[in-house]
């Protein structure tokens, strides 16, 4: 398989930022409009409409996001700035995403809660009463919080974290955790070919791009609207 590693890990963002934009706009401008349901063809009683393919390529964009954060958070040398640039710009989200969206927190809360949950299994793999506890707590804060995802999610990023030499094993029990089951799977085809490169997002300015596309692309889409 190393010879079909093509996908750098900027390439995976690119893919990342562009199945859920894909998803944002069928959900937040295309949901309801008559044209984008009526149904192009039938598998078996199910019809798929333009709509439906539209989420199905969306379904791509969290399992892709959870795994650049376990990528992230391996090879940062900085975890405490990396999880304080992860909630600040939960933050900055909230408002551009009750803009499009009034139920529940932005995802970027779902990846912090991730990347708290990393940590922890880090910090007390020593104790497992107190990681049990720590985890226990995230997830239920995670639930309770409904944020994206909620619970799932956050279960999700860790299910990546520990079985993160085990890929086929990712994509098979993973896959079973997140809404339209095995469509989010399809996610691990181009992590499959991930070859654990950076790529050419480089740079304090690059970075923080890939951090506010998220923000802006749903007050871009508020604005359209």
């Amino acid at each position: 398989m190393q010879k079909y590693k093509i996908l750098s890990g900027s390439w995976l963002k690119i893919i990342a930022m562009a199945t859920m934009l894909v998803d944002h706009v069928a959900h937040f401008l295309l949901r309801g409009q008559a044209e984008w349901m009526e149904p192009l063809f039938m598998v078996g009683s199910r019809q798929v409409s333009c709509y439906f393919l539209m989420r199905c390529v969306g379904r791509m964009a969290f399992p892709l996001f959870a795994f650049l954060i376990v990528e992230g958070f391996q090879h940062t040398h900085h975890r405490r700035a990396y999880g304080r640039n992860l909630l600040l710009f939960a933050l900055l989200s909230e408002v551009p995403w009750r803009l499009v969206h009034p139920a529940g927190h932005n995802v970027m809360f779902t990846l912090f809660f991730g990347f708290l949950g990393m940590w922890a299994i880090e910090r007390f793999k020593s104790n497992r009463r107190c990681l049990s506890v720590v985890l226990l707590g995230l997830f239920a804060f995670a639930f309770l919080f409904r944020a994206d995802y909620g619970g799932a999610g956050f279960a999700f990023i860790l299910l990546l974290y520990v079985l993160r030499r085990h890929l086929l094993l990712q994509a098979i029990i993973g896959g079973c955790m997140l809404p339209m089951k095995w469509v989010p799977g399809l996610a691990f085809i181009p992590i499959a070919l991930y070859n654990g490169r950076r790529g050419f997002i480089r740079g304090r300015w690059a970075k923080y791009l890939f951090y506010a596309f998220y923000p802006l692309h749903l007050l871009l889409l508020w604005l359209v609207r």
